[in-house]
């Protein structure tokens, strides 16, 4: 890779996080820390106002105008692809964002390109089967719950088709055994608990803050499943 693309390569990467070390900047592209050093100067010369914070990392000053990201072919035909799975595998909240969000990438290819992604549209197809589909629209509300950490109220429906209200602090989604599961932890049993989402009967969004300080990373709650996820 040239410098010019790595330069472009280390600023796409800015965009996407909130914060970034030289170290996670070394290991994507594969250069020394020193060099991530002398490309962040060289982004600055430019023009492009790179801050630091200690503890955290590099990050683009908010305000700040990026041009539209380009995309070539294969990279948009992925995404393209992707938009079956999206409505394969996830709910009718993640499938109009995910529709929303690639009208956006549409917008910024070129003619033909835009041909391209109508031809390759037209000839993928994804057959799902019909226990798969989510009639649901919570993914994204849970989505926002977990960043924001903030309690969701839901009435849940269990294996034995017995409903019940709880109030949860979720700390993660996990697709396993061919659904998804919110990870939480529930104030009515006092421990995570794991529901499926599909058995979710209503969800609402509240502004009451977690009120435990920490919990369990996704991770080590899954690590704890006696399933192959």
């Amino acid at each position: 890779m040239n410098r010019i693309d790595r330069l472009f390569g280390i600023l796409t990467l800015l965009q996407s996080r909130k914060f970034t070390t030289a170290e996670k900047i070394s290991d994507k592209f594969g250069i020394s820390v020193r060099t991530v050093y002398r490309d962040i100067k060289a982004l600055g010369e430019t023009g492009v106002p790179v801050s630091f914070e200690p503890n955290k990392g590099y990050f683009i000053v908010e305000g700040y105008f990026i041009p539209p990201v380009s995309f070539n072919t294969d990279e948009a035909s992925a995404l393209m692809l992707m938009e079956s799975l999206a409505y394969g595998f996830s709910d009718k909240s993640i499938q109009k964002n995910y529709a929303s969000a690639l009208s956006k990438i549409k917008a910024v290819l070129n003619g033909k390109q835009k041909q391209e992604m109508e031809l390759l549209n037209k000839n993928t197809h994804l057959q799902i089967p019909s226990c798969f589909v989510m009639d649901t629209e919570y993914i994204s509300a849970i989505q926002r719950s977990m960043s924001a950490m903030k309690i969701l109220e839901i009435s849940y429906k269990n294996k034995n088709g017995q409903s019940g209200r709880r109030e949860v602090e979720p700390i993660g989604l996990a697709f396993y055994a061919l659904n998804w599961h919110l990870i939480a932890w529930c104030h009515k049993r006092n421990e995570y608990r794991d529901f499926r989402v599909s058995r979710i009967e209503s969800l609402k969004e509240t502004t009451i803050a977690f009120t435990r300080s920490e919990h369990l990373s996704l991770s080590e709650y899954l690590s704890k499943i006696p399933v192959e996820y």
